[in-house]
């Protein structure tokens, strides 16, 4: 059974997580289109698609932080991917692991 992301519902672009293989941790969403997919399928590392640069990127290409691709999974709509990965370094272009780092609430305990 082959199974494909639905690109033309996202205009072209699906919603991809990418979490690290081991700690389960999310470190990034990024876009994909069917080109970057389609590297991402054929390299092993992931590619995605820059909104703001309308180019394609290969995550790590520049600062070596390269993501090794240890899993594609794809939700109930077809439109997102989960990719597991092990990661060659920080996920963020601030430096910091994840790109999840900011605390916008955490619950107090009663």
């Amino acid at each position: 059974m082959s199974v494909e992301p639905d690109f033309e519902k996202g205009h072209g672009l699906v919603t991809t997580v990418v979490t690290d293989a081991t700690t389960q941790a999310v470190l990034m969403v990024a876009w994909m289109n069917a080109e970057s997919y389609r590297r991402t399928l054929a390299t092993g590392q992931t590619w995605f698609w820059s909104r703001s640069r309308q180019e394609l990127w290969h995550k790590g290409a520049t600062s070596g932080n390269l993501q090794d691709v240890v899993e594609i999974q794809l939700d109930c709509d077809n439109d997102t991917l989960l990719i597991a990965v092990n990661p060659h370094g920080p996920a963020c272009h601030t430096g910091h692991q994840s790109c999840f780092f900011k605390t916008v609430m955490t619950k107090k305990e009663d």
